[in-house]
């Protein structure tokens, strides 16, 4: 038997999780509430499982095994909270989490049918993998309730919980399967693998809110028909709007305030900038920002911290994969290169 049995590591890391979530700045408050929420709901359940499958701690063996269907509805009402406004998503944790909860009390009623409760978890997580799949989807301009510069990034964290739930299903699965053909032995080792994966998943978001850079290639420039009328208008009243207010230096910039303060709906001001632009929201106000960015960094001598901050940008990380897509080259070969002919123009 394993003196430190890998559950027990994965509890370790999802309350490291837990906290960096619970600390990270956001302006969707709800969003970190569900997050928060469900690192520490892996953290318990990992503990339990741990303690129950390594050191033979039977006495909360029905919790352990009922907790794994909070993961997925908790982990999808995190992503809609980007989406939807806090109403909703309430309205929506109600029918959720009241389904789960049900199913959760089924369990205490029934303990015995252990693989239809196995089989319940496993399809909650392909449930919510394909729910999140549907979000993907949607595209990043559909993120409307996320600060303006983070929805690429949203997105890509929707792919990667999809793909963490599906894996999650397909071993729980294996493992219910096991254990109703009466071979125990096999489905602890695969608890091991499982405990596996969802230590690489929790490894890579802590090392996610450590990474400063990230390299990238400019994105294509895509071909646009002749825009609309009314969208070439609604796209100078945003310019005008941003440009004047100086509200693309607000961190807490969102799609659907941009569309309130323009009173049309945020789709309507999606299409309108990416007909005329041929861009999406993100890089349209991204490329403000760092217009406004580059100028500091030429005229002024500014850490890089400080010029990302005053520039409207969250992270670092997300400051230089948009400067890089933009510009080509990293912030401090910019400024070396503009120096460097600044210097030369002095002559």
């Amino acid at each position: 038997m394993l003196s430190l049995p890998l559950p027990i590591l994965a509890f370790a890391l999802s309350a490291i999780a837990c906290v960096l979530v619970w600390q990270a700045s956001s302006d969707n408050a709800l969003a970190r509430v569900f997050f928060t929420v469900t690192f520490a709901i892996i953290a318990l359940g990992t503990l339990l499982t741990g303690l129950r499958f390594g050191y033979g701690f039977e006495q909360l063996s029905a919790l352990q095994r009922a907790i794994p269907m909070f993961v997925g509805p908790v982990v999808f009402l995190g992503f809609s909270a980007f989406f939807y406004t806090a109403r909703r998503v309430m309205q929506m944790a109600s029918v959720h989490l009241g389904a789960a909860t049900l199913v959760v009390f089924a369990f205490q009623v029934w303990p015995e049918n252990l693989m239809l409760i196995d089989l319940l978890i496993s399809a909650s997580y392909l449930f919510y993998s394909v729910s999140l799949l549907i979000y993907w989807r949607r595209g990043e301009d559909q993120i409307a309730l996320a600060p303006i510069g983070m929805a690429t990034q949203i997105q890509n964290w929707i792919a990667w919980a999809a793909g963490m739930l599906f894996l999650m299903s397909v071993v729980d699965l294996i493992i219910a399967i096991y254990f109703a053909m009466r071979r125990p032995q096999e489905a602890i080792s695969l608890i091991s693998v499982g405990s596996v994966v969802i230590l690489a998943g929790l490894v890579t978001v802590i090392f996610m809110f450590f990474k400063n850079t990230r390299q990238t290639t400019p994105l294509p420039k895509p071909v646009i028909t002749e825009p609309e009328e009314t969208y070439v208008t609604l796209e100078k009243e945003a310019r005008s709007l941003l440009i004047e207010k100086q509200l693309y230096l607000d961190t807490e910039l969102t799609l659907d305030r941009l569309a309130r303060r323009l009173h049309v709906p945020a789709r309507t001001l999606s299409e309108a900038i990416n007909q005329t632009q041929g861009l999406n929201v993100s890089q349209y106000v991204n490329n403000m920002r760092l217009t406004h960015a580059a100028t500091l960094l030429e005229t002024t001598s500014l850490s890089v911290k400080n010029v990302l901050e005053q520039s409207g940008f969250l992270t670092r990380s997300n400051f230089y994969r948009e400067f890089e897509r933009l510009y080509t080259c990293s912030p401090t070969q910019f400024r070396k290169q503009n120096k460097a002919t600044n210097n030369h123009d002095d002559f």
